[in-house]
């Protein structure tokens, strides 16, 4: 593009230009699937520091959703089920909202009952996290195997279900 031919070393345009590959880098190899989920560290609602593979050996449901997404609240109840009908077979939810700012995200977790570890950095679409799993909309998710590797993204409604009495028997 232009803006990047006058600006080629604007680093929010090499940033951008870093982003897209991600994204081409990921859609051409079929997504995130079968690979090592990548970690991070986010912030809990205590402002807590917690790192993915904190979570190493179990399954997680890397939930990506924000307050001000209707979608992801309509979503919400779905894996509300879905924790509540696993968790005890070494199953749990990582929530991250895109929310930018504290007191809706904090609502919203209590209004729709998301008892799970819930991360934010409160940086909205800017958040590293976006970049590092390579998504463009919300709500979206991996299923993570307890080897830390994504088996599964996008699982919404019933389809969650369905997997996840697939992989934990």
């Amino acid at each position: 593009s232009d803006v990047i031919k006058k600006h080629p070393d604007h680093a929010g345009m090499i940033a951008l230009q870093k982003d897209l590959q991600a994204q081409m880098d990921n859609a051409s190899k079929g997504g995130l699937i079968g690979k090592p989920a990548p970690d991070f560290t986010l912030p809990d609602v205590n402002g807590k520091p917690v790192a993915l593979s904190s979570f190493k050996g179990k399954y997680v449901l890397l939930d990506f959703w924000a307050s001000w997404c209707k979608p992801c609240r309509i979503e919400n109840p779905n894996v509300v089920e879905a924790y509540h009908k696993f968790k005890d077979k070494n199953f749990t939810v990582v929530g991250v909202s895109l929310d930018q700012a504290k007191e809706p995200w904090l609502k919203a977790i209590k209004n729709d009952k998301l008892d799970w570890p819930q991360l934010s950095d409160l940086q909205f679409w800017q958040s590293p996290i976006v970049a590092l799993y390579g998504f463009e909309g919300i709500p979206f998710n991996v299923l993570i195997d307890p080897q830390g590797k994504i088996i599964a993204e996008g699982l919404r409604g019933r389809f969650l279900e369905t997997k996840l009495e697939e992989v934990l028997k």
